[in-house]
């Protein structure tokens, strides 16, 4: 995640997405754009008034959020998936419906706070990670001493413990990396989250169970719904920004937050 310096704010169809000389992340920038694409698509459609305001920190107005959302209602198509891929995406995807597996964690929190040098926080959470990674067995608690040090959780006066975590006691994307495989210490890479970037470190697993399709087929059908909303969204996303004169800003380089 590289921030992006910009003497002249970025834009689209000329509206402003930050300050000028304000430091924005690459994904935060894209999310901007995506979202003043649909507000603006919004007032052309006459779901929003043309005076709407423009949004301030990326923060749209409340009249811009429900009128984005019955746009996208309107031109999103989202058919309901069939019994069959349901199945499929089941057998595909078993270990995201297990129930019950819990790992018992400590992490370090490197925290994205507004201002902050992302450059130089990855540095700083790569640095412990390649540290922590490193510290043989049998030694000195290094990872509680760091976690004391550097992180930016209430959980470094307890040495970044967490305790025993279940997939809901997680921002789903933490829960995504922290249950994604059976490893025991500390993870191999940073995890992100909409906090910041963590050094993980699992000091013990309990399985749970997968349970019958039949008991989940509303999870999965849910899951292929949003899956194709996503695919729409960036497909729709794709044809508003060949419309529009976007400056300072790349939105097919990679996956916004916004469509996630």
């Amino acid at each position: 995640m590289t921030p992006i310096v910009h003497t002249a704010p970025a834009s689209v169809n000329g509206v402003a997405l930050h300050a000028p000389g304000e430091v924005l992340a690459d994904e935060a920038l894209r999310q901007r754009a995506c979202t003043e694409l649909l507000r603006q698509a919004a007032q052309h459609a006459g779901l929003l008034a043309a005076d709407d305001p423009a949004p301030v920190d990326g923060a749209t107005s409340e009249a811009a959020t429900a009128a984005i959302e019955a746009l996208l209602a309107r031109e999103l198509s989202v058919p309901e998936p069939s019994e069959e891929a349901c199945r499929r995406h089941y057998a595909a995807h078993e270990s995201n419906f297990r129930v019950g597996d819990r790992a018992r964690v400590r992490h370090v929190l490197f925290a994205v706070t507004p201002g902050v040098d992302v450059r130089l926080l990855r540095q700083r959470a790569e640095a412990a990670l390649l540290e922590l990674r490193c510290h043989r067995e049998g030694e000195a608690d290094r990872f509680a001493a760091v976690a004391g040090e550097l992180s930016n959780c209430p959980s470094a006066a307890q040495g970044g413990d967490l305790g025993w975590l279940t997939r809901a006691d997680c921002a789903p994307e933490f829960a995504r990396e922290l249950f994604a495989g059976p490893e025991i210490g500390v993870m191999p890479r940073l995890v992100h989250s909409r906090f910041g970037l963590h050094v993980v470190e699992v000091l013990a697993r309990e399985s749970g169970h997968a349970p019958a399709f039949e008991s989940v087929r509303g999870a999965a059908a849910l899951a292929l719904r949003q899956q194709t909303f996503v695919t729409a969204l960036r497909q729709y996303l794709q044809l508003l920004a060949g419309g529009a004169a976007i400056v300072g800003v790349q939105l097919d380089s990679a996956d916004t937050p916004l469509v996630q």
